[in-house]
């Protein structure tokens, strides 16, 4: 798979600021999961669940041949999947309404907007570099 340095110099701070952005949602969502009164654990146990899975997901994915578009292709696909999931997540606090966790949320939904975006960005500007007669 292509190394991170050699994507184009837009790409990569992209990709950095997602991580730092996707590790602050990780321990704001875990400090909110805390003010559930006897459900942390059981939520924090689905959170591992999940992030296991998507991990098994993106290794079958991604194999030894993988290239950068793979790769965004992939994030393309896990970033639709986190938009999904918080504004469904939003959806059900409608009914519960719990003030962090709507805070949370109303933070977290325009940044994982954002990298879905960024990632779709990325894809596509990858596939414009392809040549689509090339064989593999």
């Amino acid at each position: 798979m292509q190394k991170l340095d050699d994507l184009a110099p837009d790409l990569k701070p992209r990709l950095e600021q997602m991580h730092a952005e996707a590790k602050e949602t990780e321990e704001r969502a875990i400090e909110v999961a805390g003010t559930f009164e006897g459900k942390k654990t059981a939520i924090l146990d689905e959170a591992r669940d999940v992030k296991q899975k998507a991990s098994e997901m993106m290794s079958d994915y991604l194999d030894r041949a993988a290239d950068a578009l793979d790769g965004f292709e992939f994030l393309t696909m896990a970033e639709a999947g986190e938009v999904g999931h918080w504004e469904i997540l939003k959806t059900l606090n409608e009914r519960a309404r719990n003030a962090e966790l709507q805070e949370l949320c109303n933070w977290a939904i325009p940044i994982q907007q954002r990298h879905f975006e960024d990632v779709r960005n990325g894809s596509l500007t990858l596939a414009a570099a392809e040549d689509p007669n090339e064989t593999s």
